[in-house]
């Protein structure tokens, strides 16, 4: 199997107290498995640079997350894909951020299950498998 972190998921990471379940299967996954989009680097990124510390938070992102995973870019059929997906939920009166359907598109684009603490939020998008790996 392979998975695509949500940015939640990874923001668990640099918790001082990360939940306990969540560790226990990331540990058990194969480090080639795990993924994240370029999408969740830019809301990593964001996040980062509204603290005081962000240059030093950054970092710990950088070296605890980043570096540890494989990052998918946010292309072309990705593109195509979200439009089509964003589409669908207004048209059904579906609200959802722009993020999150760019995040959905790329784990379905590379038919990845993807792993997300949002499952409300993830569950509109038709064919999207995903996993909460923090209950």
């Amino acid at each position: 199997m392979n998975y695509l972190l949500d940015t939640n998921i990874l923001s668990e990471l640099v918790k001082k107290r990360p939940n306990a379940n969540f560790i226990k299967r990331l540990k058990s996954e194969p480090s080639q498995s795990l993924h994240t989009s370029s999408i969740c680097l830019f809301e990593l990124r964001f996040g980062s640079a509204l603290r005081d510390d962000s240059k030093k938070f950054w970092l710990r992102i950088v070296d605890d997350i980043i570096s540890r995973i494989i990052v998918l870019p946010f292309g072309e059929n990705e593109a195509y894909l979200a439009g089509d997906i964003l589409a669908e939920l207004q048209k059904a009166g579906q609200k959802i951020g722009l993020e999150d359907i760019f995040i959905a598109a790329t784990a379905l684009i590379n038919e990845f299950i993807l792993v997300t603490a949002n499952t409300r939020h993830y569950s509109r998008i038709k064919d999207l498998r995903f996993e909460n790996w923090i209950k």
